[in-house]
C-alpha cells in the first residue's frame, strides 16, 4: 500500500506534467478571423474582461495570479490588436476600467463556444466520478494552490 507521501509525490509529478502541457496549450494559436490569431492566454484575458464588466488591471492580475505588470503588458498587447479599450474608472482617474471592443466580443464569443465544447468533453470523460469525488478533487486543488501561494509569498517577501 502506498503511503500518503508516495501519493503526494505522484500527484506532484502528474500536476507538473499537466502544467507544462497546459502552458504549451496556452501559447497555441486560435484563429479569430482570416487576419488574426490569438493565443489561448490572450483569449483567457479577453474572457475575464468580458465576464467582469468592472475589471481593472490590478483585478485582472489577481484573477490570473500574475503581477500587475504582467496583466498590464497583456492588456497593452490586446489594446494594440484592437480587442480591448482602457477607460477611466467612474470612481478614480488613476484606475482604468477594461472593456472589449466589437472585435474583442467576437473573440470572446468564439472562445466561449470553444470552452463550451471543451467543458462538455471533460464532463463526459469525468462522468464516472461522483460529484463528491469531484468536490474532493476541487478541495485538493485548493490546498495545492494555497501551498504554491505560500511558497511564492516567502520567495517574494509579500
Amino acid at each position: 500500500m502506498k503511503s500518503k507521501e508516495d501519493i503526494v509525490r505522484e500527484m506532484s509529478r502528474s500536476l507538473f506534467r499537466i502544467l507544462n502541457k497546459h502552458a504549451r496549450l496556452e501559447d497555441m494559436p486560435f484563429r479569430v478571423d482570416e487576419h488574426m490569431e490569438l493565443t489561448h492566454r490572450e483569449l483567457h484575458a479577453i474572457q475575464a474582461i468580458g465576464e467582469n464588466t468592472q475589471i481593472n488591471i490590478t483585478d485582472l492580475g489577481a484573477y490570473f495570479g500574475v503581477t500587475k505588470s504582467a496583466a498590464s503588458q497583456m492588456v497593452s498587447k490586446l489594446a494594440r490588436k484592437g480587442l480591448v479599450e482602457k477607460e477611466s474608472s467612474a470612481h478614480s482617474n488613476k484606475e482604468l476600467r477594461l472593456t472589449l471592443t466589437s472585435l474583442g466580443w467576437r473573440a470572446f464569443e468564439l472562445h466561449e463556444k470553444f470552452h463550451g465544447d471543451h467543458i462538455a468533453d471533460l464532463v463526459e470523460r469525468l462522468n464516472a466520478f461522483s460529484p463528491a469525488d469531484m468536490e474532493t478533487t476541487a478541495v485538493l486543488l485548493d490546498v495545492l494552490e494555497g501551498v504554491v501561494d505560500e511558497r511564492l509569498s516567502r520567495k517574494t517577501g509579500e
